[in-house]
């Protein structure tokens, strides 16, 4: 574990009082019953109380809703695994044989559980000052380069509360074909305001998506119109 705790060292600025903490941190449950579960587990509540705070100091006026979204757009599995990714934590995941072979070092939410029990061990290890200075570290530059809370709204979101705010009823979605085979389905739906007589249409492989699709092209229409 010297190599690993070395890297921990150069991209947390943290070494481990116990070095099994870190040992655990980075076990899959593939290895047997002593795993990252539990300190995932702990990881995850941390994480979120930090960042939720860094959120509510970068964002004084925003309201409960923006703060959520923002908060969610920094620890969602996906922008967690991408943090793992770029400190290259799957090559210190200790995995076992049959999910090493299938690249299991490789795998998103692997590196993201990962990431969240590195967390947890260290505030088992050290206590919440240090949790939070580690990962106020992290997060300092993802959280300033945040966008505006608007901009995270999805499409289907943005469209009603613009068309709420002008005094105009909702859009209408309506499935208009359905294709492919079971397993590997295509959806087409329409969306139609008709106070603006603007129409667009969405594809996706599930209703949701192509409905976000359609409000998205639905948006694009209302601003090239104004």
């Amino acid at each position: 574990m010297e190599e690993t705790a070395a890297w921990l060292q150069k991209t947390f600025a943290y070494q481990f009082q116990d070095s099994s903490l870190l040992e655990e941190a980075l076990t899959h449950r593939s290895v047997g019953r002593r795993n990252n579960e539990r300190l995932e587990f702990l990881g995850d509540a941390v994480l979120d109380f930090v960042v939720s705070a860094m959120v509510f100091e970068k964002r004084p006026q925003a309201d409960e809703g923006d703060l959520s979204r923002l908060r969610a757009s920094l620890v969602r599995d996906v922008r967690l695994a991408e943090i793992a990714a770029t400190f290259g934590l799957g090559d210190h995941l200790i995995l076992g044989s049959g999910e090493m072979k299938s690249g299991g070092h490789r795998r998103g939410s692997i590196q993201a559980d990962a990431l969240e029990a590195i967390f947890g061990a260290i505030y088992i290890d050290a206590g919440f000052p240090a949790a939070n200075e580690v990962i106020r570290r992290v997060f300092r530059s993802l959280v300033d380069e945040l966008p505006d809370s608007e901009e995270l709204k999805d499409p289907k979101t943005r469209l009603q509360e613009f068309l709420q705010g002008r005094g105009y009823a909702l859009p209408v979605y309506q499935m208009e074909k359905v294709s492919g085979l079971a397993h590997k389905q295509s959806f087409e739906v329409s969306c139609c305001v008709d106070e603006l007589t603007l129409g667009s249409m969405g594809r996706g492989t599930t209703r949701r998506d192509a409905e976000q699709e359609a409000a998205a092209r639905m948006l694009t229409q209302i601003e090239k119109a104004k």
